[in-house]
């Protein structure tokens, strides 16, 4: 992991437990062992810290995504395989998707707009492959786009309540999710 990494990941780490505004860069240093103003030469600022977690976040979100649904042309294999990488980022990285989430506010522009843009390329992923399924008529759903908002809900969720040391394994989590995905948009299998 190299310096920069260290001082993102303390960070992360940082901002979820005391919160963006709570932390400062002198805390960051510390956590990193680095002088707060020496933390200067490796980052811009508490703002480009911030905005390089969320936008990471998402662009890994939108790889991950595009990787999944490359793999099938089938509606509801796409749809499952989507919802499938959704649910495994968010049981992977639960302090991300707390931050995302929280902290979107703490943003400022042009950063917030940024972030706030690849948001929607995220969600329009899933809406298109809604309207796919409903297109072929495998998916049964009046609204694609509340259809899109409930699945990331679904997966988003899944970071505030999942510990791999508990008694349902990531595997186990992943695959009932994509049967709620499933059943949320009213897929039917092919005749």
């Amino acid at each position: 992991m190299s310096r920069s990494d260290d001082i993102r990941a303390a960070a992360l780490e940082l901002f979820t437990r005391r919160g963006y505004e709570a932390t400062t860069m002198a805390d960051i240093g510390a956590a990193v062992g680095i002088r707060g103003p020496s933390l200067y030469k490796h980052v811009a600022s508490k703002q480009d810290l911030l905005a390089q977690i969320m936008t990471a976040t998402m662009a890994e979100l939108l790889a991950l995504h595009q990787a999944a649904v490359a793999s099938s042309d089938d509606p509801t294999e796409r749809l499952r395989r989507a919802a499938e990488a959704h649910v495994r980022y968010h049981a992977r990285h639960r302090l991300e998707a707390f931050v995302g989430n929280r902290e979107i506010r703490s943003l400022t522009e042009p950063h917030r707009g940024k972030v706030l843009a690849l948001r929607a390329e995220y969600e329009a992923c899933f809406r298109e492959l809604i309207h796919a399924g409903v297109a072929a008529g495998r998916f049964h759903v009046t609204s694609a786009r509340l259809a899109s908002y409930a699945v990331l809900d679904l997966g988003m969720g899944v970071a505030t309540w999942y510990r791999e040391d508990r008694e349902l394994s990531e595997d186990a989590v992943v695959w009932q999710y994509s049967e709620f995905t499933l059943r949320l948009v009213g897929a039917c299998q092919p005749s």
